[in-house]
């Protein structure tokens, strides 16, 4: 959901050109509100429901001519338009391809950016850059019981994952009889598709997983990557709806996950979800090791319903998979809520299950 009304600023990455003619990127935030997309007042504009043009009206605002020039003292002119006054063309040293960043974008955001990266205005040559939301995380609710937070949709399951395995980990002799590899993979734009280099639909986790099955005994079968495969196992974990107080007819009746109730299974007959019944035994038991609460999400037959990375994985690697997620609300939202104890929860389940796959994976039979 776009950022109106938010106190926004910027975050991302900078190429820098070093003293050495080398280009290294440096990862930026401007940690102060800088930018404000403001919605026009309802007085003069009475929609029954919000509508807006993303191409005209979702212009951030930065600032005003008077401060700037106040803090310039520049003229109008210079500020209205970028420098005309190139390179010399003919040069080969100076001959620029494109205009610079401080003749492309305002040069104020360029220092910012420079004053955050460390380096000088001039040596940076190009970036990638996205809003953000200055408003820092929290816990709220009357018993300390909520999380309040951008993002949670999908860092939340990221941050149990990375825990779960580090736990999993702790002891030196952690990994003594442990015949699996306990992996983790976070992936980028699973929200536009998943089809970059980045995402889940990259080559990326199938040739990792490719060359980490050549490792230990039986390594050099022709076949050792499709044997991995079929005795492994994909924990698809992305967050899930919690039901919500005030449409709890949007939900199918038996089916309404609570928030800190525990981690939610998500099943879906049109494999929008790839979890099956095996998956859930294993799961289950799993969650039995550590006494982790879990719940059941189906979504009701009149209504449409997401999806994961976890059918793309499982059509593509051919691996056992399954769909889980700690319950929130307003996903999407540029302010989302979940539950405390679910991270917990979420931990758990996850340090359990890298502990226990290994013993748990041969006992359960399917023909």
């Amino acid at each position: 959901m776009a950022g109106f009304d938010r106190d926004l600023s910027i975050a991302g990455r900078v190429m820098v050109r070093t003293e050495k003619n080398e280009f290294v990127q440096k990862l930026v935030r401007i940690d102060k509100p800088i930018l404000r997309i403001p919605t026009l007042a309802i007085h003069l504009d009475r929609q029954e429901t919000f509508s807006f043009n993303k191409e005209t009206q979702l212009f951030p605002i930065a600032g005003l001519v008077a401060a700037e020039l106040n803090r310039t003292g520049e003229p109008t002119a210079s500020l209205a338009s970028p420098s005309t006054s190139g390179p010399d063309e003919t040069s080969s040293e100076s001959f620029a391809p494109l205009k610079t960043c401080r003749d492309r974008h305002h040069p104020y955001i360029v220092e910012l950016l420079a004053k955050a990266a460390g380096v000088s205005a001039t040596s940076i040559v190009d970036f990638e850059l996205v809003l953000y939301d200055t408003q820092k995380a929290c816990i709220g609710g009357l018993n300390d019981e909520l999380i309040f937070s951008a993002r949670l949709d999908n860092l939340g399951m990221s941050y149990c994952s990375t825990m779960g395995l580090i736990n999993s980990v702790s002891s030196a002799s952690a990994l003594e009889k442990e015949s699996s590899i306990r992996l983790i993979s976070l992936f980028d734009h699973e929200e536009i598709g998943s089809e970059t280099a980045q995402g889940a639909d990259s080559n990326f986790l199938p040739a990792v997983l490719r060359r980490l099955s050549v490792i230990g005994p039986g390594g050099d079968s022709e076949t050792a990557h499709e044997q991995t495969l079929a005795t492994s196992f994909l924990v698809s974990a992305d967050m899930a709806h919690s039901v919500h107080p005030n449409y709890a007819n949007k939900y199918e009746s038996d089916h309404k996950p609570e928030i800190n109730k525990g981690t939610v299974i998500k099943i879906n007959a049109n494999a929008r979800y790839a979890t099956n019944s095996p998956g859930i035994v294993l799961i289950q038991e799993v969650a039995r090791r550590r006494k982790v609460p879990l719940q059941l999400f189906v979504v009701r037959n009149d209504s449409s319903c997401g999806s994961t990375i976890g059918p793309m994985l499982a059509a593509s690697l051919g691996a056992r998979t399954l769909d889980l997620g700690n319950p929130q609300l307003s996903m999407h939202s540029i302010r989302e809520t979940g539950g405390v104890d679910d991270v917990g929860h979420g931990v758990n389940l996850f340090e359990s299950f890298f502990e226990h796959f290994s013993e748990l994976e041969g006992k359960i039979y399917v023909d």
